[in-house]
């Protein structure tokens, strides 16, 4: 094993030069794929490339700028600022006034990071070609980037690499001496470790390559792998069947209404390493899921939850989770809603388009008036209780589907009296 010329890092000297060497992504860069073939069409365009950290995405942008002989010109939004980009304008403008007419590529990495008026200083150079602007981001888009920017670029979504993905990053780091032959436990931790993310499965076996060179190891066993690295390990498969395990505890203790297991399995979670983000997210699942209506607080408390999180980030955010998944606990259950949505979803799918019923019908024109669109709807406000009883709001032909049964806990028992009470009134009216 060489650890030699190592003032190189190794995930430099793993670099793809070219994109068949490109690990992963094949959803984008695989033949006939939409990324491929914007390499392929000999013009670059501007875009956003969307996906967590240690994916590719400053690999594929350096990669476009070296498919079209392109400057490549680099900022970091968590560093940079106006400065930055007004140089990156004088030097996209030097080569394009240079002998050789050069295009640039300006690639700025984490460009959530940049406020609004930031983000617009780059508009007037992209709308001239002056460069291809590339931006990464982590974030959603969506969101996060401008949307005048937006507009004018398109957005590829990276995946996370898969466990063969990982796998075949072991292997190359193999194939050039970089690390010592790791052993089958060892590799699984170490892929799990790595979360889809190849920056972090590459600065470990770095790390790992240097220890075992000190101690003139002949293989990286499961064993020294935990000694070594300790508390960088997770405490569970991140990846596989322990985290799923675990996480459905959670889901379950909470369904169960039981906060100290609930509590416990969130901490154990927390501690082993998982995203405080993925926590927040299935904790907003489980109060749409299991509470529901039965305690509409539950939503906006999880919602809140994960704000707090935002804002405060670790470990004083983490106390909000811990509120709300005691809250979630310990609220009354219901899942009609959740029943009531997949009922609805399979019905409709099977089902034919049936018309909308002719009152039902929007009326923003005289044609459609006339031609009977919006006739005898009956506003409910008008009628006594806010109820327009008897009026059907179903398409025709179609029986009442019965897709939300209220359970007779929490909010939910007052919400099946409404009904029973809106049912009768309509027996009685038609």
């Amino acid at each position: 094993m060489s650890v030699a010329g190592d003032h190189v890092p190794l995930a430099e000297r793993l670099r793809p030069r070219t994109l068949a060497d490109v690990v992963g992504q094949q959803h984008m860069l695989g033949e006939g794929m939409a990324l491929r073939l914007a390499f392929e069409s000999g013009q670059p365009h501007s875009c956003i490339l969307w996906g967590p950290p240690g994916v590719g995405k400053t690999t594929i942008a350096r990669l476009m700028a070296d498919a079209f002989d392109a400057q490549f010109i680099t900022i970091s939004a968590v560093l940079g600022g106006v400065k930055d980009i007004r140089e990156a304008v004088e030097r996209a403008e030097l080569a394009r006034s240079g002998l050789t007419s050069q295009r640039t590529i300006l690639f700025v990495d984490e460009v959530h990071r940049f406020n609004k008026s930031q983000q617009d200083a780059f508009l007037p150079h992209v709308e001239s070609g002056l460069f291809t602007f590339i931006g990464a981001t982590t974030e959603n888009p969506s969101f996060e980037v401008n949307s005048a920017l937006l507009s004018r670029a398109a957005v590829y979504v990276l995946q996370p690499l898969t466990e063969d993905d990982l796998r075949l990053i072991v292997a190359k780091a193999r194939a050039i001496d970089a690390v010592p032959p790791v052993e089958a436990a060892a590799a699984d931790r170490l892929i799990a470790y790595a979360d889809g993310d190849a920056r972090r499965l590459l600065n470990t076996l770095e790390t790992l390559a240097v220890a075992a060179a000190r101690e003139k190891l002949a293989e990286v066993t499961d064993e020294w792998l935990l000694k070594v690295l300790g508390e960088r390990m997770r405490r569970y498969d991140k990846g596989g069947e322990q985290f799923y395990d675990t996480i459905s505890a959670l889901h379950k203790s909470v369904r169960g209404s039981d906060p100290d297991a609930a509590l416990y399995w969130l901490v154990r979670m927390l501690d082993g390493g998982a995203d405080p983000r993925y926590m927040a997210r299935r904790l907003i699942r489980m109060a749409s899921e299991d509470i529901g209506l039965a305690d509409p607080r539950a939503l906006r408390l999880a919602l809140d939850a994960a704000e707090v999180y935002e804002r405060l980030g670790s470990p004083e955010g983490e106390l909000a989770l811990a509120e709300c998944v005691i809250y979630l606990a310990v609220a009354p259950k219901s899942n009609a809603v959740y029943k009531a949505f997949n009922a609805a979803r399979a019905f409709v799918k099977k089902d034919g388009t049936r018309p909308v019923p002719m009152h039902l019908r929007n009326a923003p024109t005289q044609l459609m008036k006339s031609l009977d669109y919006g006739k005898g709807y009956r506003y409910a406000h008008d009628e006594e209780g806010g109820i327009a009883a008897g009026e059907r709001y179903l398409p025709e032909g179609m029986a009442d589907p019965g897709f939300y049964q209220p359970v007779t806990r929490g909010l939910e028992l007052r919400i099946g009296d409404k009904l029973r009470e809106i049912k009768a009134r309509n027996d009685h009216n038609s």
